[in-house]
């Protein structure tokens, strides 16, 4: 059977490339806003604070947590979600080796 798309790439060009998917849409970005500001599990206020239909705030969050940088508890009837530390401080630092790679072309008439 061939390769994948995905197979011709590394662990860690996939993981980046499935971060940045995550994070490329400007709800998820307000929504770690909001929990990141709040410093707390936020519980169901996101939807006054975002303006966005509960509908569309959970599927966010869904995707949010499938990629591990969220995590939620259950309390009463509702799920409460913050940032995953450990997670976090893993994809600042996959992105801080992205964006700290040495170019090779430093010469402003390279190109």
């Amino acid at each position: 059977m061939g390769l994948t798309k995905s197979d011709i790439f590394t662990k860690e060009q996939n993981h980046l490339a499935q971060m940045a998917k995550v994070l490329a849409h400007p709800a998820r970005i307000a929504i770690l806003q909001h929990i990141i500001k709040v410093n707390q599990c936020i519980c169901g206020d996101l939807v006054n604070e975002i303006g966005l239909a509960q509908a569309t705030i959970s599927q966010h969050l869904r995707e949010l947590k499938s990629a591990g940088i969220i995590k939620g508890n259950i309390e009463g009837t509702s799920v409460c979600y913050c940032i995953d530390a450990k997670v976090w401080k893993d994809v600042q630092q996959l992105f801080d080796g992205f964006f700290n790679a040495n170019p090779q072309c430093r010469d402003e008439d390279c190109c």
